[in-house]
C-alpha cells in the first residue's frame, strides 16, 4: 500500500522499511508467554498494519477501560485515527498534556488450527500492539494529509477519486497522532502443537485457512451509468 509522504516536521527520523533498525523492546511489548512469536522488524509491523484498515484503540476513562474499534492511516512512522470532534478518547486526547495514553492494536487471522486435543487449539495470526501517547493534529496541512491516509488505507487511492472534507466537515472531525516508538509484532504460523501420546486419536487435525475477499463493487441507485468502476476498485 502506497503512503502519502509526511509534511516536513510531522514525521518521526526513523527510517523506512529496508534500512531502519528494528523497534526497540520494552517491558510493554515483551511477552510473557509465546516469546518466540515476537518481533521487533519495522518491516513486518509495517506490513500487518498496512493490510488492515481497521484497528482497536484502548484508553482509561473515569478510571475504567475502553476499546473502541475505529479506523486508522499510516504515513511512516505515525499512526493517525479518525473520529469526531465529540468523541470521548478525541476529546481527551486534546485536553489532557501531554497527550492521552492509548494501546492500539491490529490483528490478522489467517488460520484456524484445529488439535487433537482442545487446550491445543489455536489461531495462525500476526498482530501489532501500539503503545504511547496520542496527540491532536492541529496543523491543516497534517490533518488533511491524516484524513487522505485514512482514507486510503481502506481504499489505496480512493482519496484522490473523492470530494475533500469541507470547512464545515473538518471542524466536525477530528485526528489523533500515536507515534510508532514502543511497537511490537506477534505472528503464530505452522500447524498443530499435539501431544506425542495424542497421535493416536481418532480426531482430524490440521488448518483451515481463512483469505479476505471482495465481491463485485455495487454502485449506488443514483450513480451516473456512465460512470464505471474505477482501475483501483478493480484492482481489488
Amino acid at each position: 500500500m502506497q503512503h502519502t509522504a509526511a509534511p516536513e516536521g510531522t514525521a518521526s527520523d526513523a527510517p523506512e522499511p529496508g534500512v531502519a533498525a528494528p523497534y526497540l523492546p520494552t517491558d510493554r511489548t515483551v511477552p510473557t508467554r509465546s516469546r518466540d512469536r515476537a518481533s521487533y522488524d519495522r518491516e513486518l509491523v509495517h506490513s500487518i498494519l498496512d493490510e488492515a484498515y481497521l484497528c482497536h484503540l484502548g484508553f482509561v476513562r473515569d478510571g475504567a477501560p475502553v476499546v473502541l474499534p475505529t479506523l486508522f492511516g499510516r504515513i511512516g512512522e505515525r499512526l493517525y485515527v479518525h473520529g469526531s470532534t465529540g468523541s470521548r478518547p478525541l476529546r481527551a486526547a486534546k485536553t489532557t498534556a501531554p497527550g492521552l495514553p492509548v494501546c492500539l492494536t491490529v490483528t490478522h487471522v489467517d488460520a484456524l488450527v484445529l488439535a487433537r486435543s482442545a487446550f491445543h487449539h489455536s489461531m495462525n495470526y500476526r498482530s501489532v500492539v501500539v503503545h504511547g501517547t496520542a496527540v491532536t493534529v492541529t496543523d491543516p496541512e497534517e490533518l488533511r494529509l491524516a484524513l487522505d491516509a485514512i482514507v486510503d488505507q481502506v481504499v489505496p487511492g480512493r482519496s484522490q477519486d473523492s470530494r475533500p472534507a469541507n470547512g464545515k466537515e473538518l471542524a466536525a472531525t477530528a485526528v489523533i497522532r500515536l507515534d510508532l516508538n514502543e511497537v511490537s509484532a506477534k505472528v503464530r504460523t505452522g500447524g498443530p502443537n499435539d501431544e506425542p501420546e495424542d497421535g493416536a486419536l481418532p480426531h482430524w487435525t490440521g488448518i483451515v485457512p481463512l483469505t479476505r475477499g471482495y465481491a463485485p463493487p455495487v454502485p449506488a441507485d443514483d450513480l451516473d451509468p456512465a460512470i464505471g468502476v474505477p482501475d483501483y476498485l478493480s484492482a481489488l
